[in-house]
């Protein structure tokens, strides 16, 4: 018998925490019969391909957003990256050059240049936020206009493109059925995944997140791992750039223009959890995008977003709870109609992933 009560209150809670995934995913099964070309492999194919770039965005973002910073200048790094790296990988024969004096560069020499480039931002980040104690908020909007200038500086505000193939085959081609932008994805999700659950920095990140003061007291070097976080998530933005920019087939000022927005709505339910026996042991971080694109003109997202906040039982750190919000889910769901019945053959439903997240803080390594 309390075996059969524990069962019904796991479901219970499942199906309470879920209850907008679960209805997007009857939409989706909707659409799916009506729309004849929504399971095709083509579709998921490009479901793939979009998700892609905007999920290693997703992942800079992560680390600013547990340690309750943000990165707002995430979109027009990417846009600098892109634009950084279509300098450097335009054809020797093509007329328009940017840099015309540039010699002939494998595409990883190029992106390993502008990672290092993209590096000096995040430093520059995380330095101003960790020493200087500026917001993220106000670091990173002074960091987004400081990058857009100086893209606009470095192209003239001129497109770019004439890349050469091996550029472009980094994004459109693939290992059999799997893209290559597939491929980079998994990596840098299983990469992220291994740093915040097995090593000393992803402890150290989650306890920032908790307590700041308290995690200084314990031995954290705070300033460092902010620094650390915000390195990598340029990192992040300059990979995901480069492979924006092959995936356009062109770059330009406006390249990646809001998609620090795309990265945060992810990281909506971002938040300490409480366990079933009301223990603060791990970070529950749910993160979901819904987007329906209609012909290419329709793009939509939305997010579930979690979170009131309290104090639980004396320990002073605040815990996220889900509260069951959502933002703009009435809007999504009608365009996934909309790409059911309106566009038959180009409705195309994009899902982001789940990325699940714990960290133990019984102790610091």
């Amino acid at each position: 018998m309390e075996n059969k009560k524990l069962n019904t209150k796991a479901v219970k809670n499942f199906l309470s925490n879920n209850a907008i995934i679960i209805l997007i995913f009857i939409l989706a099964l909707f659409v799916g019969f009506v729309a004849d070309n929504f399971w095709k492999p083509a579709n998921f194919k490009n479901l793939v391909v979009n998700v892609s770039p905007r999920f290693i965005i997703a992942c800079g973002v992560s680390g600013c957003l547990i340690t309750k910073g943000t990165d707002l200048s995430a979109g027009r790094q990417v846009g600098l990256s892109a634009c950084l790296a279509a300098m450097m990988l335009q054809s020797v024969d093509y007329a328009a050059r940017a840099l015309p004096w540039m010699p002939d560069l494998p595409w990883f020499v190029a992106l390993l240049v502008v990672i290092l480039i993209m590096a000096v931002f995040g430093a520059i980040n995380g330095c101003v936020i960790a020493f200087l104690k500026v917001p993220p908020f106000i670091a990173t909007l002074g960091m987004q206009t400081i990058v857009y200038g100086l893209c606009s500086v470095v192209t003239g505000n001129d497109p770019l493109g004439g890349f050469k193939s091996s550029y472009s085959q980094v994004a459109l081609g693939s290992l059999g059925p799997i893209p290559y932008l597939a491929i980079f994805a998994v990596a840098v999700g299983a990469y992220m995944l291994f740093l915040y659950n097995k090593t000393r920095h992803g402890k150290y990140m989650y306890a920032i997140g908790g307590n700041e003061n308290a995690a200084q007291v314990a031995g954290v070097n705070v300033p460092a791992t902010l620094i650390r976080i915000y390195v990598l998530a340029s990192v992040l933005y300059a990979i995901a750039g480069f492979l924006v920019g092959a995936k356009a087939g062109g770059a330009s000022t406006a390249t990646g223009f809001g998609y620090e927005l795309d990265a945060i709505l992810c990281h909506s339910g971002n938040g300490w959890g409480v366990d079933d026996f009301g223990v603060d042991t791990h970070l529950h971080s749910l993160e979901y995008i819904a987007a329906c694109k209609v012909n290419g003109r329709c793009h939509l997202e939305s997010e579930v977003d979690v979170g009131f906040c309290r104090r639980y039982k004396g320990v002073d750190h605040f815990v996220d709870i889900a509260a069951g919000k959502v933002v703009g889910f009435e809007v999504v769901a009608g365009h996934i109609l909309q790409a059911g019945f309106v566009s038959l053959n180009h409705g195309a439903y994009n899902l982001g992933g789940r990325n699940l997240a714990y960290a133990h803080e019984h102790q610091l390594d």
